[in-house]
């Protein structure tokens, strides 16, 4: 990792020692595109914008140990071949692996991440965004669970059989989970996949928090504590992934923020803090996913001054080690991969 020039060397030391993850970033829809991750790459533009925010060489130089890679399709755009999509995402990682090994390694347990660490090797991890592609089908997820998939998000930015999105198509404030969403909790629960509460409407979010056995995350989000927002969720939710040992990912998108400033992402994590606890918030910038990062943040190498602000801000090392993946970590350990 190299240093940034603003960052001191306590926060340097800190981040070089720590198991950092992201929850979130949507790398796997370039490389399909032809997205060499193993090269290194610059931001789009100095701020950084939409995508082109990390790659492999990038990883290293930030710090990053694992990042959960979601799988998604952008079903406004795309109205046929979803399920085809997604297989086509998963296809051009691995072939990204096969190509470089000591480049990218994917993952499934929070033992393989921590080794990929010894190693010097990035990690990545496998999250369905939204279950629109699966029609319906809990067998599609039996073909993804054996090529690394590890987590499931219900929602994206349209209804599906599972439920309704906070923000989007089909939006609504009063229905929870539909029987195909109560299914999938299940189904998780039995197979070991996590459950992840992004992009869900509030009802739905609160009853899978509810009838879930294991932890679950919300793997990219704003709270409304700090900006209220459609797909920002509220105290009670926080509390409702909290009660469950989960983890809260803050996403790094300026509109969901509320402000340009790095401190703003800090307001995020600390009210996650303050509500759900210490063993709750967590990072899921959203990069690769057309967002706007806050200054100072344009791409995965600028992550040890998310380090650096949190212990200027006087947050002690040993909780500025969860938030930056130990307590993501926890969370996949507490939800092992289980064969039927």
């Amino acid at each position: 990792m190299l240093p940034i020039d603003d960052v001191s060397k306590e926060a340097r030391d800190l981040h070089r020692e720590a198991v950092v993850v992201d929850l979130h970033a949507d790398t796997p829809d370039l490389m399909r595109l032809g997205f060499d991750f193993h090269a290194r790459h610059l931001p789009l533009l100095p701020a950084g914008l939409c995508f082109g925010h990390l790659d492999g060489p990038r990883m290293k130089q930030g710090g990053l140990t694992a990042q959960v890679f979601g799988l998604f399709v952008m079903a406004w755009f795309f109205r046929r071949r979803f399920w085809e999509r997604i297989l086509e995402q998963v296809d051009a990682t691995h072939a990204t692996v096969s190509r470089r090994p000591d480049g990218l390694r994917l993952v499934r347990t929070a033992e393989e991440i921590r080794q990929a660490k010894r190693d010097g090797v990035p990690a990545g991890m496998f999250c369905l965004e939204g279950a629109h592609p699966l029609a319906g089908r809990l067998d599609r997820l039996e073909e993804l669970i054996p090529r690394g998939l590890r987590a499931v998000g219900f929602l994206h930015f349209v209804d599906n059989e599972a439920g309704a999105p906070a923000m989007g198509r089909g939006r609504n404030t009063h229905e929870a989970l539909r029987p195909f969403g109560r299914a999938l909790v299940e189904f998780c629960n039995e197979r070991g996949l996590l459950i992840d509460l992004a992009h869900i409407n509030r009802p739905g979010f609160l009853e899978a928090a509810r009838l879930s056995r294991a932890p679950v995350m919300v793997s990219h989000t704003g709270v409304t504590g700090v900006k209220p927002h459609r797909r920002n969720i509220d105290d009670d939710q926080i509390r409702a992934v909290a009660d469950t040992g989960g983890c809260i990912g803050i996403i790094y998108a300026r509109n969901f923020l509320g402000g340009a400033g790095l401190d703003r992402l800090m307001l995020h994590l600390e009210h996650v803090l303050r509500v759900g606890g210490e063993d709750c918030p967590a990072l899921g910038s959203d990069f690769d996913g057309y967002v706007l990062p806050p200054r100072g943040l344009a791409d995965v190498t600028t992550l040890p001054r998310i380090t650096d602000r949190l212990l200027h801000r006087g947050h002690a090392p040993r909780v500025v080690r969860k938030i930056l993946g130990g307590n993501a970590l926890r969370v996949i350990e507490a939800v092992p991969p289980r064969t039927p």
